[in-house]
């Protein structure tokens, strides 16, 4: 098929994270594709420069709506969308979009980040519950339930799904039972590089401040063993975090792009102790050269060589990190080894490895 015609779909362009960086790929690959989505606030999405062609859902016109708000409404908005004249529907999906509806001859193809959290994690959705007043916990989670099984169903919709890890494959397989084929998100190597004679003093951790990201353990295996530590990040915690925090752990907050960098070539390690679907922020550790603490679950599985790019740790406690602290100060690590195995999971390479996909199954499809 000469030049199929491609629809871009993604479930809100909210806030800039891990979805929003494939969208972004996605919009370089095809730059006249329209992307759909729910909800778009171009202030808080200026990393995907200035779209032109987006077409928002009935969600987009609520007044001062936030999408957290709205989850019980998205499955509908998503549907309504019409799709009928695109021969291609790419998805990045973490929550609804790959529910939107096809005409038979269309293929859609879902970059799946992870199943819909809030319904198939209960740890997801007792956080997000504890949120609201106690007398509507009982409400949400009935309304819950449904969502559930429209994303079970919604799931069967999509023709080829993409997991963003090995771990997010298995995801897939798990509560949609359907098959994947990994590739890692894209990470924009270019931005993070090596420095001569990096300073080395400090420990780092970098991320949104909420509780399944486990700053708190960090926080308190730093307390005990009093290292140097900086951590950059806000979110629901952040008090909480700077409470815990004694002296020798620094809370810096939110940092420039260019302060960012500087404290990934610096840090002596990367500290990582959270179950991740795929995980970016090591990978820019990595692409400045410096080695990873990771708990052995999750995305870090696929991104990470034991001893050549850091060291794994087995569980989420203060005895098991601080023994990988211990033993990480007794071990070396060759910069170059570890900034050349993150140059594989550049950005750019990602688009090569998403182009090739779908030409492929364009083929396979259409026969």
């Amino acid at each position: 098929m000469k030049n199929p015609k491609i629809a871009i779909v993604a479930d809100w362009l909210t806030n800039y994270g891990g979805a929003e960086s494939v969208i972004s790929a996605f919009h370089d690959l095809f730059p006249e594709a329209p992307i759909y989505t729910t909800m778009y606030k171009p202030a808080k999405m200026q990393e995907l420069g200035h779209l032109k062609n987006i077409h928002t859902s009935w969600l987009d016109k609520i007044p001062f709506a936030k999408h957290q708000w709205l989850l019980g409404q998205m499955p509908t908005a998503v549907e309504m969308f019409d799709l009928d004249e695109y021969d291609i529907v790419l998805s990045s999906c973490h929550s609804v979009s790959k529910g939107v509806i096809t005409k038979p001859d269309t293929l859609h193809i879902c970059y799946c980040h992870t199943p819909m959290r809030y319904a198939w994690e209960s740890w997801d959705l007792e956080t997000r519950i504890k949120k609201f007043p106690r007398i509507l916990h009982g409400l949400i989670r009935r309304k819950i339930k449904k969502i559930k099984q429209w994303d079970y169903c919604a799931a069967q919709r999509v023709d080829e799904y993409i997991a963003n890890s090995s771990y997010i494959a298995g995801q897939i397989k798990k509560y949609y039972n359907r098959d994947s084929h990994v590739i890692y998100p894209p990470v924009h190597t270019e931005k993070f590089k090596p420095v001569q004679n990096p300073s080395n003093n400090f420990y780092l951790a970098v991320g949104r401040l909420i509780p399944y990201k486990k700053f708190d353990l960090i926080v308190e295996t730093f307390n005990k063993i009093g290292l140097p530590l900086k951590i950059v990040g806000v979110g629901p915690d952040y008090k909480k975090i700077k409470n815990m925090a004694k002296s020798n752990v620094e809370i810096l907050g939110r940092v420039s792009d260019s302060e960012l960098s500087d404290l990934y070539a610096n840090c002596k390690a990367f500290i990582f102790p959270q179950i991740e679907d795929a995980g970016i922020v090591p990978l820019e550790a990595m692409s400045a050269g410096r080695p990873i603490i990771a708990l052995n679950r999750g995305g870090s599985l696929d991104s990470m060589k034991e001893g050549v790019t850091g060291i794994f740790f087995k569980d989420q406690t203060i005895e098991d990190l601080s023994l990988a602290i211990n033993r990480f100060e007794k071990m070396e690590f060759d910069v170059k080894k570890i900034r050349d195995h993150s140059k594989q999971f550049d950005v750019e390479n990602f688009k090569e490895k998403i182009k090739k996909f779908i030409d492929e199954k364009l083929v396979s499809f259409n026969h």
